[in-house]
């Protein structure tokens, strides 16, 4: 089952490194000002923790932006999904 929550940014761990196209994150940053994120990003919950994989950018963008918290889509999940997500 997925839901879709606001979460505060420092409670979303981002265990895996991605590299950032800075303007693509500037057009994201001027267009959630505008018109607010339009597309929650994706994590998992695992034994109480959020883990983020994706909407890398859209995370970007909120934290730059300030936001304490972002909308996501939350999919819990047992530690062996998350094992398979950080191989």
């Amino acid at each position: 089952m997925v839901r879709v929550e606001a979460i505060p940014l420092n409670k979303i761990r981002r265990p895996l490194f991605r590299q950032n196209d800075p303007a693509k994150v500037a057009t994201l940053m001027e267009s959630i000002q505008e018109i607010g994120l339009q597309e929650p990003i994706d994590v998992l919950e695992v034994e109480g923790e959020y883990y983020g994989f994706s909407g890398c950018h859209r995370y970007e963008a909120c934290d730059r932006l300030g936001h304490d918290t972002i909308l996501c889509r939350v999919r819990r999940a047992p530690r062996s999904v998350l094992q398979r997500h950080l191989a």
